[in-house]
């Protein structure tokens, strides 16, 4: 029989009192593995919530911006006439998008228009009957949708590398970014080229381990990014060669087997075919993709090249006549090419400027990224190279991010950071690195900077693209430091509309508006002080600011003699003149 131990209490020569009290350890019940696989999947569905409720507020709330009535009227052109020939700038694909959304809406589109896209996109958002606050929001979903379902690769890719806490923390900081709710909500084509181009490189990655699967799978997302914005080109041949790379990876793994295997691995020369192969197949699947996205629209490729389009020479006339693309294709190259041959105008940090600045994107970024994402990018990029086990992974995140974005750097147009909204989605996965060091203090910072991250997004509900970052003063002095797509698209047309209405009824109104809203169609009776004496200039005095970040001549005489009294959606000025 067995004797039992008595307890230290029990013989204790001295008297138990309140003040000696006998510590007995507790014991800790883990939670179980299904628990905690649901309280994952609900943080999971809880990031994804949030960012949906914040990209369809944003939706439902905003007019057109500039570019969107052309994406809409060339969708709905695909839709009625199955027709390329509107805004062949850009391939399709997107657009179809677009048009999946807006056959739920069941667009008129007038038979007997003429005129370029611009004006198709007016005629079909207001002169064809049309309701533009529904036309834009089912235009606007199916890019929503996108968005969200790229959050899930964000977070894919980050736990394959990193683990689930990994993951998280990268789905938490792309879900936050205000950058990708800002232009995952608009019917535009950044966010799911970025989208696109992450999930082929994830497909890279997997195919280290199963080439066979993945490898299609990378190519057919990396045609789905060519398909939709041509500035996924310049990433094209860093792909191929981590397809390459990836292959070389996953024949090389049998020189770690025993040694009765060991003799069938491929000899180098057949491993370098083998590359070759892998490179190959995933640049014929996207060029397929591609293919695909133009007969989608029209079966016949039925294409007529516009007689504005510029004439190449040299390297680029060599490039886009080698492509294996369809010729509407290589004409929206040569359209492109057009625009950087081009100069515009541009503003950064109080200075108005012609033609473009080389470290604009880089200091746009700085202003308009929250900034724990940015420390956390650091962080993670550090963390990347440092830890061994996540090196092997640097040329996957770090080159194709920064080839792009050294493309974007050399482009002609300083418009916004739109250009590189690549970087939060990308910069996501790359941050989730932080969470393989081995400190006790990286978990609690890495937390500590999302929660910042995630106040900052928060605060600038529902204006995420007028965003910018407390070190430059918040959202509402982005229009001292950028313009355009960076605070002032045209977005806000209709809320000017009902501050007018509700603050300044039956008010004479001089209106400068830059966008493609139609500001009479939102009840806005307003001329333009710029066609009329100034001395007939009274009453309240509307301008858009990027508008006014770039006034000259008449309009900066206006502006000096005009008092600002108010502002709408930190993007619209309203003055008042005596």
């Amino acid at each position: 029989m067995t004797q039992e131990r008595p307890s230290p209490a029990a013989v204790s020569p001295y008297p138990a009192t309140p003040a000696a009290v006998v510590t007995v350890p507790v014991r800790r019940f883990p939670v179980p593995a299904r628990h905690r696989r649901t309280l994952y999947v609900l943080a999971v569905l809880a990031f994804l919530a949030q960012m949906a409720f914040a990209m369809v507020t944003t939706a439902v709330r905003q007019t057109p911006t500039i570019d969107e009535p052309v994406y809409v009227g060339t969708a709905t052109v695909y839709l009625r006439e199955h027709s390329l020939r509107f805004n062949p700038e850009h391939p399709p694909l997107g657009k179809l998008v677009i048009a999946g959304g807006l056959a739920f809406a069941h667009p008129r589109l007038d038979p007997a228009f003429e005129g370029d896209q611009t004006e198709l996109g007016r005629s079909v958002l207001y002169e064809s009957g049309n309701d533009p606050w529904r036309l834009m929001l089912a235009a606007r979903l199916p890019m929503i949708a996108l968005t969200l379902l790229f959050g899930l690769v964000v977070l894919a890719f980050a736990r394959d590398l990193t683990g689930p806490l990994g993951g998280l923390l990268a789905l938490a900081l792309y879900a936050f970014s205000p950058d990708v709710i800002a232009h995952g909500s608009l019917a535009t084509l950044d966010v799911p080229a970025a989208g696109f181009l992450l999930t082929s490189v994830w497909a890279l990655w997997r195919a280290r381990e199963r080439p066979r699967l993945h490898l299609p799978l990378a190519g057919a997302a990396l045609g789905a990014a060519l398909a939709t914005r041509m500035s996924a080109l310049p990433a094209v041949p860093v792909l191929l060669l981590l397809a390459a790379l990836s292959v070389w990876h996953a024949d090389g793994r049998g020189a770690e087997r025993p040694a009765a295997a060991r003799s069938l691995r491929p000899a180098t020369a057949r491993s370098l075919r083998r590359a070759a192969v892998a490179a190959g197949t995933v640049g014929l699947v996207a060029v397929a993709v591609v293919w695909g996205a133009y007969l989608a629209v029209d079966p016949r490729l039925r294409w007529t090249a516009p007689d504005t389009l510029p004439d190449l020479h040299g390297l680029r006339a060599l490039v886009v006549d080698a492509l294996p693309l369809p010729r509407a294709y290589a004409d929206g190259m040569a359209v492109q090419f057009g625009f950087e041959d081009s100069t515009f105008e541009g503003f950064l940090f109080g200075r108005h400027y012609s033609g473009a600045l080389w470290y604009y994107l880089p200091a746009a970024v700085l202003v308009k990224t929250p900034l724990g994402m940015l420390a956390l990018w650091l962080a993670g990029t550090a963390a990347l190279l440092a830890v061994p086990r996540l090196r092997a992974a640097a040329p996957y995140l770090l080159v194709p991010a920064a080839v792009l974005t050294a493309a974007a750097m050399t482009g002609s147009r300083d418009f916004g950071v739109r250009y590189v909204v690549f970087l939060p989605v990308f910069g996501a996965v790359a941050a989730a690195c932080v969470t393989a060091l081995r400190r006790r203090w990286a978990d609690a910072a890495a937390a500590a900077l999302v929660a910042f991250v995630a106040v900052s997004s928060l605060r600038t509900f529902p204006y995420y693209l007028q965003y910018s970052n407390e070190a430059f003063g918040g959202t509402s002095k982005t229009h001292l430091r950028l313009h355009d797509s960076n605070v002032d698209w045209g977005q806000d047309l209709g809320l000017l509309a009902d501050r007018l209405r509700e603050r300044y009824p039956g008010e004479r109104v001089w209106l400068v508006y830059k966008g493609s809203g139609v500001p009479a169609h939102y009840g806005i009776d307003a001329a333009d002080p710029r066609k009329v004496p100034g001395d007939r200039v009274h009453g309240l005095f509307v301008v858009s600011d990027s508008s006014v970040a770039k006034a000259e001549g008449r309009l900066a005489e206006l502006l000096a003699g005009s008092e600002p009294i108010d502002e709408v959606g930190h993007s619209i000025t309203i003055y008042r003149r005596g």
